[in-house]
């Protein structure tokens, strides 16, 4: 006979409900695992690269922010300051501000970069913001460009987004109609690259060597102009500015971006690529600057079309969204290191198939590259590319290969492929924390459950 168990009428509800208990209480091991990522990230992002930046970076004697630094953050020789790396140290210290406003030094930053771009970088006399000066802000270079003249707006913007300084946004407006008097291109639309002092657009001479990119229109400052607009817009909602944003947005997915899912990196004015598909390697790998897969540009364009669109409130148009994963799902296809993660820098098509031309893995191709894998997961939670098992691995990637866990900060390119990295410069005229800062803090908000595109101000 068998033996039945009856559990008493009086304890089996307690049992119930502790089972239940017990059983929504268990995290979910995905859930637990973001977690544990998210703050390892985080923790790596205020120690490893904010503070060895900030307000270390700060140029206390001449203003702005210092060019160059050694290994161990320390000055290094060459300091002058391009309106580039100025502005995305403006743009850093501001969102770090927004982040951490218990550390006011971040707002001093902000205030103190700001000065600088305004007393020192705007040309007072034709407008637009200088390319180069020196140490002390004098004028190095007259010529100027869209794409400095994006960056100081998109720094300024979020100035003005965290601090509420109306001074810094009257400045972004001017630099914005200073581009659309000057650099802006009624005709054909979007932007010219290279301008002179007074505005005018470079016309490419025919004396000029053919591997220079002078005179073309591009993608670089083409996706970055479509950034600084984003930004300005959530602070400006003029409505030339979501004109132009929208211009921007559809030119570089639809005209820009090759059906294939890669950005094209020069163009002529009236938008035809620049390409060296029908010469030999060796023309083709020696003009490789004007003509290549930048697998990096790819995964950081798909973010920012996306971040766009939202911000002009389009929910209804599914082409963006087709584009953005075509770009991601090509750059893994074809430029993603499998063994240990990573998206290389160069991949070319030549005519007897595609091939990797430069396998190194800059840095920051890779912090853009967790900002993108991350959010197509939250997009695309079942593909078949995998994209939060991609994400984990890059990450991985950049704790063992990027981040200096002695010195702080990122090498210049992972080491697996360039160990002569680790003895040079944390920080020169083309590298600040701009790109890792962003990749991080995005990565860490949606591990922690945020959807970008649900928290985008408007």
């Amino acid at each position: 006979m068998k033996m039945k168990f009856h559990l008493p009428k009086a304890l089996f509800a307690p049992f119930v409900w502790l089972l239940c208990v017990y059983s929504c209480s268990s995290p979910d091991p995905i859930q637990k695992e973001k977690l544990e990522i998210a703050d390892a990230m985080e923790k790596s992002l205020t120690t490893e690269l904010l503070d060895k930046w900030y307000p270390m970076d700060v140029d206390q004697e001449d203003g702005g922010f210092l060019s160059s630094l050694t290994y161990d953050f320390k000055p290094g020789e060459n300091q002058d300051k391009m309106i580039v790396t100025q502005a995305r140290h403006v743009w850093t210290n501001a969102k770090a501000f927004q982040r951490y406003p218990e550390k006011a030094y971040y707002k001093t930053g902000a205030e103190h970069g700001f000065k600088f771009l305004r007393d020192k970088m705007w040309d007072r006399e034709m407008g637009g913001f200088y390319q180069l000066v020196d140490k002390q802000g004098n004028p190095k270079t007259m010529d100027k460009t869209a794409y400095g003249n994006a960056f100081g707006i998109y720094g300024l913007a979020a100035y003005y987004m965290a601090t509420k300084d109306e001074e810094g946004l009257e400045l972004a407006k001017k630099a914005f109609y200073w581009l659309e008097e000057h650099s802006h291109d009624p005709d054909k639309l979007g932007y010219f690259q290279h301008l002179e002092r007074d505005g005018t657009p470079v016309v490419r001479p025919d004396t000029i060597p053919s591997t220079s990119d002078l005179g073309y229109k591009d993608q670089n400052s083409s996706i970055h102009l479509l950034e600084a607009m984003t930004e300005l817009y959530q602070v400006w909602p003029d409505p030339l500015v979501k004109e132009r944003l929208a211009e921007l947005l559809y030119l570089i997915r639809d005209t820009i971006t090759n059906p294939k899912g890669y950005l094209v990196l020069f163009l002529t004015p009236d938008w035809q690529p620049v390409s060296f598909t029908d010469s030999t390697e060796e023309v083709i790998l020696r003009h490789h600057n004007l003509d290549h897969v930048s697998f990096g540009h790819d995964v950081e364009t798909a973010f920012l079309m996306l971040e766009a669109e939202h911000v002009l409130g389009v929910h209804d148009d599914p082409k963006t969204l087709a584009m953005a994963k075509t770009m991601v799902d090509h750059a893994l296809s074809i430029g993603w290191d499998n063994e240990v993660g990573g998206f290389y820098d160069e991949g070319y098509y030549f005519n007897d198939g595609f091939r990797i031309i430069r396998d190194t893995k800059n840095w920051w191709a890779q912090a853009e590259g967790l900002n993108a894998l991350l959010m197509m997961s939250q997009l695309f939670p079942e593909d078949e590319h995998q994209y939060y098992e991609k994400f984990k691995l890059l990450w991985s990637y950049v704790d063992t290969y990027l981040i200096d866990h002695e010195n702080g900060g990122w090498y210049s390119g992972g080491l697996d492929k360039q160990p002569d990295m680790k003895p040079r410069g944390k920080g020169n005229i083309w590298k600040s924390a701009y790109h890792n800062f962003r990749g991080m803090s995005n990565s860490v908000d949606m591990l922690r459950g945020r959807n970008l595109l649900e928290s985008t101000q408007h």
